[in-house]
């Protein structure tokens, strides 16, 4: 399988230097020649790792041990109760967990399985040089990144986040990181303003011949690299399995899914899914009261000049979505994606063409809707779950109708306790974490426990404009 750029198509790469680039160097991001078609029917009674490395197989041509790699990912060490799992909640809607990694967030899924297949990469091309990861996070991605590379040969990571635009959970999580070959920084700024600020690094001519003569080259563990958005698509052909064992489903029964969105990663990889051959029909994206997509999905015009919002959500707290960039190269071409891209770089917005359409439903939950729902499903169902995972089961109720819902559930109600216990009491406490075991009774990850009396490793933090400097100076320690 060969990758062109969204922005070039005279662009044509292997698997592995998409992976070990990142984003590509006309601003693009990377796509396959063409989606793989996987038929689930032959993944039937098959374990994660070895369902993961039939999805990979037909994207990642370079590598022939997919499988190890996979097992490697996907071990007992790592998702100590099984790499996800599928509960059915209501008659009609059933929740995918994906937080049983060593975060407690989906990112794991494939931020575990992402740095291997990069080292797998310098192997295969011989690369000498060291990789600097840059990491743009709004909470999740951050700490799934530093732990899936840490203290891994020849790669460094550098993650800049918004300050006070993460749950206290999330940020202890990357500021306690260990690992020598770790850097967190603090951005004052959101996180438009990191990731924006992280692709301009990528860009820059000067920091990129500092990098050379370092022997260093950059690289990316964000959703923008091809090699990290892949394996969510993974998850997606294990739930639909699991739904059919646990006989909430019949083969070839179609199934809607409802997915929490900010970057658009997460519900792209479901529709890489759906037109790779597994019965999907409708794909709901769900947003926070930041709801530009829900705009966009039901208007055609994606518009940034708009008020951002700091919410109880905050991983879903983005108003320039990377990942959509890849969906308009899917079904508009080239010429048409880099107009829009244009557009939006030049006025803030872009408008679809009246004939361009997406066919994926739009809906978004306010904050008081988002606490309701975090209630009402624990008192209702039993079942406790976390401010994101609220976003789109509100929506997923709305829609379900003839075929059987899916809610992807994004992170542990832990990583956002405060929010969550506030939502179930009305009571705001700092020591949420023991408060919400005491209310009910639902365990504590053990990555959690305990965080607050971690050291604190990483207190340094940047103005937007000063991130490139600080990526100088990681440099030199290197």
């Amino acid at each position: 399988m060969y990758y062109t750029s969204t922005r070039d198509t005279n662009i044509k790469l292997s698997s592995t230097e998409v992976i070990k680039q990142g984003i590509s160097s006309d601003g693009g991001l990377f796509m396959p020649i063409e989606l793989a078609k996987v038929d689930y029917k032959k993944l039937i009674g098959l374990s994660y790792p070895e369902i993961a490395a039939a999805i990979l197989a037909p994207y990642l041509t370079d590598y022939n041990n997919l499988t190890e790699i996979a097992r490697a990912a996907y071990s007992q060490a790592n998702f100590p109760d099984g790499a996800a799992h599928v509960k059915q909640v209501t008659d009609k809607i059933s929740v995918l967990e994906l937080y049983h990694g060593p975060t407690s967030a989906f990112k794991d899924m494939a931020l575990q399985i992402m740095p291997r297949l990069l080292l797998k990469s310098f192997e295969i091309t011989q690369e000498k040089r060291r990789a600097l990861i840059l990491v743009a996070t709004s909470g999740d991605t951050g700490k799934a990144a530093l732990e899936g590379c840490k203290n891994l040969e020849n790669i460094n990571a550098l993650v800049f986040y918004p300050k006070d635009g993460v749950s206290k959970i999330q940020e202890l999580q990357m500021t306690t990181q260990d690992g020598a070959n770790l850097e967190v920084c603090a951005v004052e700024g959101n996180f438009d303003d990191c990731q924006t600020g992280v692709k301009k690094i990528f860009a820059d001519k000067n920091i990129q011949e500092e990098l050379e003569n370092a022997g260093v080259f950059f690289s990316s563990a964000n959703s923008i690299n091809f090699g990290r958005l892949i394996p969510q698509v993974i998850y997606y052909y294990f739930a639909y399995l699991k739904m059919l064992e646990q006989g909430e489903i019949r083969a070839g029964e179609l199934i809607d899914i409802t997915v929490p969105t900010g970057n658009f990663g997460n519900i792209l990889a479901a529709y890489f899914a759906k037109k790779m051959g597994l019965p999907i029909a409708n794909l709901i994206c769900a947003s926070n009261i930041n709801n530009i997509l829900t705009d966009f999905l039901n208007t055609g015009v994606y518009d940034t000049r708009r008020k951002f919002i700091q919410s109880i959500s905050p991983s879903m707290d983005i108003l320039i979505s990377s990942n959509l960039e890849r969906l308009l190269y899917l079904l508009f071409g080239a010429e048409k994606n880099i107009k829009y891209m244009r557009d939006l770089k030049d006025t803030g917005k872009f408008e679809l063409s009246a004939d361009d359409k997406i066919d994926m439903i739009g809906d978004f939950c306010d904050e008081q809707s988002t606490r309701a729902i975090v209630k009402k499903v624990f008192e209702d169902y039993k079942y406790l779950i976390d401010t994101h995972t609220a976003v789109a089961f509100n929506c997923a109720e709305k829609f379900a109708g003839k075929n059987k819902m899916l809610v992807v559930s994004t992170a542990s109600a832990y990583k956002f306790s405060r929010d969550v216990y506030y939502s179930l009491t009305g009571i705001d406490c700092d020591d949420s974490l023991e408060k919400l075991y005491e209310l009910t009774g639902v365990k504590i990850p053990q990555n959690l426990d305990w965080l607050d009396k971690k050291r604190v490793r990483f207190e340094s933090s940047v103005e937007v404009d000063k991130m490139g400097e600080y990526v100088r100076e990681y440099l030199r320690r290197l």
